[in-house]
C-alpha cells in the first residue's frame, strides 16, 4: 500500500489508508447538503390565485433561510473535514469509529433544518424547533472535537508534523464555537430567529482555516535551503 512505504509491519498493523473513509465520508456529505434542497416546496397552483405567486413565494422565507444555513454548515464541514484528512496518512479502528459519529450527525441535518423551517414562526413550537436544531450543531461540533483527538493522538496516522502545542490550540478553536453552539440552545427559547442568525455567524467562523498547524524551524530550513528560514 502506497501510504505505508517506508513503515514496518509492526508499526502499521492495524492501521489502514485513510482514502476509503474519505470517499465513503464524501458521499454521505454529498447525499446530506442534497437531501436539504427537498424541502423547498413550490406553491400549490391550485391554492395559490393568479398573481399571488411572488406573495406565496415570499411566505416561504423560512424555509429558504433554514435551507441556506444548513447547506452553509455541511459545506464547512466538508471543507474542514477535508482539510483535516489533508493531514491524515493512515487511520485505524477508534478514527474511523469517530467518523461514522460525525457522519451520524451530519446525514440527520436536514431532519432539524425541516423542523425549524417549519416551525420558525410558529410561536412557543418555534423554541423546540430551535433547540432541536440547535442540539444537533452542538452534537455536530462534538463529533467534530472528538475526530480531531482521534486523529491527533497517534503520531503514526499523520501526514505532518502537529505538535502538541498546535493539537491543543485547534481544539481550542474547535471549542470556542462548540460553547457559542451550547449557548444557542438557550437562546431558542428566547428567539428561534435570532438562533438560526448566529449558527449562520457560526458557520461563518468556522470558514476559516481552523487546523492552522505550525512547521518546525528546522524542517522549515530544510525545506527551503535556507539557514536562516526567512527565505520565501
Amino acid at each position: 500500500m502506497d501510504d505505508q512505504r517506508g513503515s514496518s509491519p509492526s508499526q502499521t498493523a492495524g492501521l489502514m489508508s485513510s482514502r476509503r473513509v474519505e470517499a465513503f465520508s464524501d458521499g454521505v456529505f454529498a447525499i446530506a447538503i442534497t437531501l436539504l434542497v427537498l424541502d423547498l416546496a413550490v406553491p400549490p397552483r391550485k391554492e395559490t390565485p393568479d398573481g399571488d405567486l411572488a406573495a406565496a413565494l415570499g411566505h416561504q422565507w423560512p424555509a429558504y433561510f433554514a435551507y441556506l444555513v444548513s447547506f452553509l454548515v455541511i459545506g464547512i464541514i466538508w471543507v474542514n473535514h477535508h482539510t483535516v484528512f489533508n493531514k491524515v496518512r493512515l487511520v485505524d479502528r477508534p478514527v474511523l469509529f469517530a467518523n461514522l459519529a460525525l457522519l451520524l450527525i451530519v446525514s440527520a441535518i436536514p431532519f432539524p433544518t425541516h423542523l425549524l423551517a417549519e416551525y420558525l414562526t410558529a410561536g412557543a413550537n418555534s423554541h423546540v424547533a430551535a433547540a432541536v436544531y440547535s442540539a444537533a450543531m452542538l452534537a455536530m461540533g462534538l463529533a467534530y472535537s472528538t475526530l480531531w483527538l482521534a486523529i491527533t493522538r497517534d503520531a503514526r496516522l499523520l501526514q505532518e508534523h502537529v505538535d502538541p502545542a498546535t493539537s491543543r490550540a485547534a481544539l481550542r478553536r474547535f471549542g470556542l464555537g462548540n460553547i457559542f453552539y451550547l449557548a444557542t440552545i438557550g437562546l431558542s427559547f428566547v428567539n428561534a430567529i435570532a438562533t438560526l442568525a448566529v449558527h449562520a455567524a457560526l458557520a461563518i467562523y468556522y470558514c476559516f482555516d481552523q487546523l492552522r498547524t505550525s512547521q518546525p524551524a528546522n524542517e522549515a530550513t530544510r525545506s527551503t535551503g535556507d539557514p536562516d528560514g526567512d527565505r520565501p
